[in-house]
This record gives structure tokens, C-alpha cells and sequence, in this order.
């Protein structure tokens, strides 16, 4: 859910040192440096556009924080007990995550929040939600691989629901995740399965056809089987070696790992519920961030995911 533009289009309250960094660039349009535009055009166009359009046709993707689940905001975000008991003061990015639901319940619970998406549409939901509610947010068009509008070490908590598979190169979003976390800051994250990814269709016995490569390069092929799949989107599949190693690589220790179920044994052999009686969809992780090292403060990561000490 996220052109790679790094332009903020509304900041909202907020005057506080966490942000003091970055202040220069709070203005309604930032005109980026050259580093944070588009460089690859076509997917992240592609899924700009879709998601503009779940946004303005009112999809289930669009829906936002109900006056009863601000009642009790932790609990509707945090059903394993991941989060802290409270998260007030905290501050907070919901990456890949606009759409006025996840925003408004971490702000309701008093947390400081920044939203970074590559749908404006889905921007303004969490825009008009936290106005409407008297909430601050900060709301910021970019694409969840390049923060480089963010500070290092900014944030306590980075919650991103399934949007990875939008994105080719998955180490990159960790590494600029790990950058702008502080250490033992935790993250929560979900992701689509791989093997999900490669069903292609069914036989005629109303058995799921593993029709795409594990080590499928590129964008993933339109499939007749489009479940979990987000029409006009452009997705990539990632292996778990990527998903949950790189994590790993990059600076995280794993603290917990979920399969989501979605198994429905009452749903029709043609509904989304019986496929997941097959197929786990989802895998969710909480992380820490472990502490930086003394030449990971003064480094740079490299695209192997080491560290290089010293390094511009």
C-alpha cells in the first residue's frame, strides 16, 4: 500500500524534538531531492493507483477505526499481547499502512503517530479520521523502502501490516526500518506466505494447483486463483529465507511467530475460507531491534547486510 516520492502531504500538531530534525521539510508539498523520487515507475505506480482506488470506491481496505474500537484501541490492534501496556508518548510508525484504522487507534491510545503510504487517497482517510477525532498525525507519501525523510532512530514501535509483497527487494525495507527504529524498539509485522503466492489454480477435483516457481524472479503472474491477491496490483513473492532471515540479518531478533488462521470449515469449496483449510495466507512476527553496536552507529549497511564502520 504504498510513487517513492517522499513528499509529506499534511503534518498535524506535533512540535516536539523527535520530529526536529526533519522540520525544514514540513510543508503541505516537499519537493524531494533526487534520491527519494520514482526509480522504478511501473510498480510502484501500478499499486499507487490501486490503492487510490480501493480508498475512493469505500473497499473493505478502506475501513476505518469504529467509535468501539477506539474504546479500547490496544486490545482491537494487539489481540497476542505484543504491545506494551501503554503506548502512550510513544512514538509510533504505521508503515504501509494508511486508511484511517491502524493511525486513529495508536493515536487514540496516545501515541505519537506517523503514517508513511504510497496511497494519497489512503493518506487522506487517516487525515480526515484523526481531524475529525481531534487526534495529531503525521502523514507522509513515500514508498515503504525509502524513509530517507526520516531521522535514524526515531521511532519505538513500527507496525506494518501485509504490504511487503508490493515491494521486489524486501531486504531494503528492512534495513530502512532498522535504521529508523531505536534499539529494543519493537516491530510487528505481516506478510503473505510464499506458498500462497504460487497457487495458480484448481483442478477439477477443487485441488489448489502449485502453478509459480519458489524461486520466481519478478513480478508475479496474473492466476486464475486470485485469492489474497489485490486486483491491479503489482505483487512479488518472497521466500521465507528472505522474510524471516533478512529480518534477522539486519538487525532484528524474532521474538514471536504466528500463522494467522483462516480456515473455514462451514465456507463453500468456491469461498476464500475453504482455501485456507490448505493454505496458511499470512505470517505475522514481532521483532526487536537489537542495540546498535558502537561501529553500527558510526556505519552504514551495505546490501549484503553488513555493517561498514565509519562509512558516509
Amino acid at each position: 500500500m504504498q510513487p517513492s516520492t517522499g513528499r509529506i502531504l499534511q503534518v498535524c500538531g506535533y512540535n516536539n524534538n523527535v520530529f526536529d530534525k526533519a522540520a525544514p521539510h514540513f510543508v503541505s508539498l516537499f519537493s524531494p531531492p533526487a534520491r527519494y523520487r520514482i526509480s522504478r515507475v511501473d510498480h510502484l505506480q501500478a499499486n499507487q493507483k490501486a490503492w487510490n482506488q480501493f480508498a475512493e470506491s469505500g473497499s473493505l481496505f478502506a475501513k476505518t477505526a469504529t467509535d468501539a474500537e477506539c474504546r479500547n484501541p490496544l486490545k482491537t490492534l494487539d489481540g497476542r499481547g505484543w504491545l506494551p501496556d501503554s503506548v502512550a508518548g510513544l512514538d509510533v510508525l504505521c508503515l504501509a499502512a494508511g486508511g484511517g484504522w491502524q493511525s486513529v487507534l495508536y493515536a487514540a491510545a496516545g501515541a505519537r503517530v506517523t503514517v508513511v503510504d504510497i496511497s494519497d487517497s489512503m493518506l487522506k482517510l487517516d487525515e480526515q479520521e484523526c481531524r475529525r477525532r481531534g487526534f495529531p498525525v503525521r502523514t507522509i507519501q513515500a514508498s515503504m523502502d525509502e524513509l530517507g525523510i526520516l531521522a535514524d532512530e526515531t521511532f519505538d514501535i513500527v507496525h506494518q501490516p501485509v504490504s511487503t509483497c508490493y515491494i521486489p527487494d524486501l531486504r531494503s525495507v528492512y534495513q530502512e526500518i532498522a535504521r529508523v527504529i531505536r534499539d529494543d524498539g519493537i516491530y510487528i509485522s505481516q506478510h503473505k506466505q510464499p506458498v500462497s503466492l504460487q497457487i495458480s489454480h484448481r483442478n477439477e477435483r477443487q485441488q489448489f494447483v502449485i502453478g509459480v516457481e519458489y524461486y520466481h524472479e519478478g513480478p508475479l503472474p496474473q492466476q486464475t486463483d486470485n485469492s489474497y491477491r489485490e486486483s491491479g496490483t503489482t505483487e512479488y513473492l518472497h521466500r521465507l529465507e528472505q522474510l524471516i532471515g533478512d529480518l534477522c540479518v539486519t538487525g532484528f531478533t524474532i521474538e514471536d511467530f504466528r500463522e494467522p488462521r483462516r480456515a473455514d470449515y462451514s465456507a463453500d469449496v468456491s469461498h476464500y475460507g475453504y482455501r485456507g483449510r490448505f493454505v496458511p495466507p499470512y505470517l505475522r512476527m514481532k521483532a526487536k531491534r537489537r542495540p546498535r553496536s558502537p561501529s553500527e552507529k558510526t556505519g552504514r549497511l551495505t546490501a549484503g547486510g553488513l555493517w561498514i564502520p565509519g562509512a558516509g
